[in-house]
């Protein structure tokens, strides 16, 4: 078999799998979402935090709750890594400096999962389990949380109640992530990826020295980490590693576990808005976006130029030869239209054109189908402004879900989707023009700033990602990134839930026959051109200097 058919069989069997979960999981979430019992377990939650799980909040008070939940989580992660020395379990390895403790921190309370350090070689088994995987567990619920908030303005009129933040990220973890969680790491492990409390290990001679492992629960943590499309690795390789990811059954299924709750969400939000085809619009979008992504990403790199490439069948270069280039492909093209992060080749080693699909992929704002809640209320965002650009061709006023799109409404959306370009473009012109960060990079020319502005591009939109070549573990780039990751992750909730509070404000308005149609083909057309004209007029000149540059040139 060709390793082109080879990559296509598995796209194949990949949609047919999404096919499979949208209704059955999509139905689920809308179902935990509004619900009003409360399971015994989750009373006794809400009694240890003092919550009222049944009290509705305004959208200051849901974003104060999310806020004030980050908090804490990010200090006591950092104080976490702070003690690592002395805490047991460590398997040795010492406190971590305060600058990666901060970025670490920032990073898995963000569900950024950067990492600019070496996993096996940094993070004891407490640190791992109790600290980076449990906030594997609820940063992702905060993001599917405050996704559900803006639906719930959608579908809500005249009040400006959203929900209780409490109920929605209790209900997120424990009735969607944990139980999720646990089936994907008993397939992991039963496709040999390991899962102990194991000391490390000496297996070998390597070169003249001894080549040493380490174990830990690791199948547990990769579930969590793709299904809650976090990233961080328990191994520097990421899912390149065989303990992580062994097979290449695993690694499909992996890319699985990544699209399937963002791909799943927009039919929950048609379930809670009461019209499910305004959700197959927002899948279509989606799905629109992220095959073409994925078609020309393999397109890239199979392309055979020079005797090389032609004998491996493609750019080999960075890739597992257990998974090849269609398969890696997919997952580089997902784990990057998604905030996932997550590698099981090296985006540094695609080809120019290649790094540069993985980079706008996130530049788009991670919204084909995104994280878990982040993708979808991005998504809904660019629809309010795709609907308020179809209202200025007409003539009309616009609206979306029967809710008129004003100026408040699009001055937030404005916002929304300037912070995240600022936050890139600003770094990255602060880490070129100072004279010490350069000298982090591995390249000098185009591919040395393609590094620079895909770290900064990955901390901004909280994917994790990394280009490679670049020393990320700096003071510089470890405040810097965290700073971005910060911004990138709370800024854009805020506009969210100011947008969601306004809306649910709102008296419903009847549908005319000048209303557009928001659940028609034409409006997914429109709304693709949107984020696509957007996203190129704000990054192509960024994106000329570094991976277009090199892509020409090659």
């Amino acid at each position: 078999m060709s390793p082109v058919l080879a990559g296509l069989l598995q796209l194949l069997a990949l949609i047919a799998a999404l096919a499979l979960a949208y209704i059955p999981l999509g139905n689920y979430m809308a179902k935990v979402y509004s619900s009003k019992k409360h399971l015994r377990v989750e009373k006794w939650i809400y009694r240890a935090i003092g919550a009222n799980p049944d009290a509705e909040m305004t959208w200051p008070a849901y974003l104060r709750g999310v806020l004030a939940f980050s908090a804490v989580s990010v200090l006591f992660l950092y104080l976490l890594q702070r003690l690592q020395g002395v805490l047991p379990g460590s398997m040795g390895f010492s406190s971590v400096n305060p600058a990666q403790s901060f970025n670490t921190a920032v990073s898995f309370v963000t569900n950024t999962n950067w990492q600019s350090y070496y996993g096996e070689q940094t993070m004891g088994h407490v640190v791992q389990t109790a600290g980076l995987a449990v906030q594997n567990f609820v940063s992702a619920a905060v993001g599917i949380a405050v996704a559900v908030a803006l639906v719930r303005g959608f579908a809500r009129s005249r009040t400006g109640e959203l929900g209780n933040f409490w109920s929605d990220l209790v209900r997120g973890t424990l009735r969607i992530l944990v139980p999720g969680a646990a089936i994907a790491a008993i397939v992991l492990v039963a496709c040999g990826a390991i899962q102990n409390f194991s000391g490390i290990h000496e297996v070998g001679q390597f070169m003249g020295g001894s080549q040493q492992w380490n174990g830990g629960a690791v199948a547990s943590q990769e579930a969590i980490k793709e299904l809650g499309t976090n990233g961080g690795g328990y191994f520097n390789a990421n899912s390149a590693h065989p303990f992580e990811n062994p097979t290449p059954f695993t690694n499909l299924f992996e890319i699985f576990l990544i699209l399937v709750i963002p791909f799943s969400l927009t039919r929950t939000f048609g379930v809670m808005v009461g019209n499910a085809k305004q959700g197959y619009a927002i899948l279509a979008t989606m799905f629109t976006i992220w095959l073409g992504f994925t078609v020309l990403m393999m397109w890239t790199e199979f392309a055979h130029h020079g005797a090389a490439l032609q004998a491996a069948g493609g750019a080999m270069e960075g890739k597992e030869v257990r998974f090849g280039v269609g398969s890696s492909s997919i997952f580089a093209t997902s784990t990057t239209l998604t905030s996932t992060g997550a590698v099981d080749s090296f985006h540094s080693s695609f080809t120019g054109l290649g790094g540069g699909i993985a980079m706008l992929g996130m530049m788009l704002g991670e919204i084909a189908p995104g994280g878990t809640g982040s993708g979808l209320y991005g998504m809904l965002i660019m629809a309010v402004i795709a609907v308020f650009i179809a209202g200025l061709m007409v003539g009309r006023t616009p609206e979306y879900l029967g809710k008129k799109i004003g100026g408040r409404e699009m001055k937030l959306a404005a916002c929304y989707i300037l912070v995240t370009p600022a936050l890139v473009l600003v770094f990255t012109a602060a880490s070129m023009a100072l004279p010490t960060p350069p000298h982090s990079m591995l390249n000098s020319g185009a591919h040395g700033f393609s590094e620079v502005l895909y770290a900064f591009t990955s901390a901004s939109n909280n994917n994790g990602s990394a280009f490679a070549g670049l020393n990320a573990n700096t003071d510089w780039f470890n405040t810097m990134t965290g700073l971005a990751m910060l911004l990138g992750r709370f800024l854009p909730m805020v506009f969210v839930l100011a947008l969601a509070g306004s809306l649910a404000e709102q008296t419903p308005v009847p549908v005319t026959a000048g209303t557009l149609r928001t659940e028609k083909p034409l409006f997914t057309g429109l709304l693709v051109g949107a984020i696509l004209i957007i996203t190129g007029l704000t990054y192509f000149p960024a994106l000329a200097l570094g991976p277009l540059a090199e892509g020409l040139a090659s």
